[in-house]
């Protein structure tokens, strides 16, 4: 005889009663007239295939190997499309797409940073690397004001000083102020550019003379002015300057590339049997920036997404919803490629239909879930975590309930969209290298990265089969309250993606 077990969840409106049924129910024929094994039958299943046949560390260094990085817009970016719609369709998936979209590309060419005192002929010429997308062309010489961090606060203490300036910031946090929230480079560019600010030079904390790239636009759109990144020790060069000689001047020469071109998401489906209409999306950025071959950032991310993808095919499991498995571009670019797929979703009608997303995006090792603001949603998570733990007992099942922004989910969250997260861990040697020259497969563990591969799957599997999900798309006024709790109100205005009118 199956008992009911009631777990009771404290909601905004009282309190609901839901039975562990749901959960006990949530189990599915992997094959069809297969009798319906349980969660956690399924789920040994899973690492069992995962842990025997994964493909995803060879098929990542072969991708890196073959394709280097997988700048969106450039060669690279389209052989790298292809190669896992080849992928996809190799493992099972014959109505793999692709879903493109028009962006404005932006490549790197030339950037040199000098540094020289005001009527002075000492030059000093400062290693540096352009950010995106700063202009086609910029030559402009202007004198450094240190604006230290580069929070809000910072830029508002010298809101008088800041016009026809230079600002040098941190891209982290030096000596971080108790509760203070880091801003993302693309923010404390477009807070420099709102106080006047003629160029920026980012000062990157990783110690070893490693540069940094990325995006330095909010908008995924050439901004006006050139923003740079220098090393740890050229920072800590220059601001010493600043102390021996006043009113240091930065020469900041540039050219870019910056043309509109065609991307591609791929897109690969397993049809739902009992709500094929309900949309499971996991997904995860392909694309990468150019210094490197993107191993970490995010081949770890992706290319799991492609395995799951495959060890579902390999199990022949059939879920009760759609799931998609999506390879997004243009990521590093402004979130283009999830940004557009929304926007799709939106004009046919179906973004109702997506009941959440598991975005990967550097996932590593995953030890518990990450509710991203969901608190109805966490004893769910709990449970399925209980479920992974008794098959694997080195899954810890930590819980987190924070929203963030600046990946692919972003878009998504910001329909109302529910997001989920899996929260692992990264060594610092490989976190420093985070956007760097060094983003390369030696930074990969591979045991970490099936444990990635099987218990995303296994909370794929979850979410996909179970009789009820516990929350459900906010519409838009319920969207901005929970932006508001999150704390992401300010990041959203600042980079003017707060649509909502006081």
């Amino acid at each position: 005889m199956r008992k009911k077990v009631y777990v009771y969840l404290l909601l905004s409106g009282g309190i609901c009663l839901l039975s562990a049924y749901t959960l006990k129910k949530s189990v599915h024929r992997i094959d069809e007239g297969q009798s319906r094994p349980t969660l956690e039958k399924v789920f040994e299943k899973i690492n069992q295939e995962v842990l025997q046949n994964s493909r995803v560390f060879e098929t990542l260094t072969d991708a890196t190997q073959r394709i280097g990085h997988r700048l969106t817009g450039s060669a690279n970016g389209s052989r790298a499309e292809e190669y896992t719609y080849n992928l996809l369709k190799q493992y099972g998936y014959s109505d793999t797409k692709y879903a493109p979209f028009e962006v404005e590309s932006w490549m790197r060419d030339t950037v040199t940073l000098a540094i020289v005192p005001y009527k002075s002929d000492n030059f000093r010429d400062v290693e540096v690397v352009a950010l995106a997308h700063s202009p086609v062309e910029a030559h402009v010489q202007g004198e450094i004001i240190d604006i230290g961090n580069g929070l809000e606060g910072d830029f508002a203490a010298l809101k008088d000083r800041i016009k026809g300036k230079v600002a040098l910031v941190n891209i982290g946090l030096a000596a971080p102020t108790k509760g203070a929230r880091n801003l993302h480079r693309s923010e404390k560019t477009a807070l420099a550019i709102q106080h006047g600010a003629i160029g920026v030079i980012m000062v990157n904390l990783v110690p070893g003379n490693v540069l940094l790239t990325g995006t330095a636009s909010v908008t995924g759109k050439l901004i006006p002015v050139p923003s740079v990144c220098i090393s740890l020790e050229s920072g800590q060069e220059i601001r010493q300057w600043m102390q021996d000689q006043k009113n240091l001047h930065a020469v900041i020469d540039m050219t870019n590339v910056s043309k509109k071109i065609r991307a591609r998401n791929v897109i690969a489906t397993l049809k739902g049997t009992q709500f094929p209409d309900e949309k499971i999306i996991i997904g995860g950025h392909l694309d990468s920036w150019d210094l490197a071959t993107g191993a970490i950032d995010n081949g770890i991310g992706s290319f799991s997404i492609l395995d799951i993808a495959r060890t579902f095919k390999a199990l022949k499991i059939k879920p009760k919803r759609t799931i998609e498995f999506v390879m997004f571009m243009g990521e590093e670019q402004g979130l283009l490629g999830s940004r557009s797929l929304v926007e799709d979703l939106k004009k046919s009608g179906q973004l109702d239909k997506v009941r959440y997303i598991l975005n990967l995006d550097m996932t590593n090792d995953p030890g518990g879930f990450n509710a991203f603001g969901r608190s109805e949603m966490v004893p769910f998570l709990t449970e399925i975590g209980e479920k992974i733990k008794q098959i694997e007992p080195a899954f810890q099942n930590t819980s987190t309930n924070q929203a963030g922004l600046h990946s692919d989910h972003q878009p998504f969250m910001m329909e109302g969209v529910p997001v989920v997260g899996m929260s692992g861990h990264l060594d610092r040697n490989v976190l420093d290298c985070y956007h760097a020259s060094c983003d390369n497969m030696n930074l990969v563990n591979k045991d970490q990265l099936k444990n990635t591969v099987r218990y995303s799957a296994m909370l794929l599997y979850a979410l996909a089969n179970a009789d009820a999900i516990p929350t459900q798309r906010m519409d838009d006024t319920k969207t901005r309250d929970f932006l508001i709790a999150q704390g992401l109100r300010t990041p959203l205005q600042i980079a003017n993606e707060w649509r909502w009118k006081e």
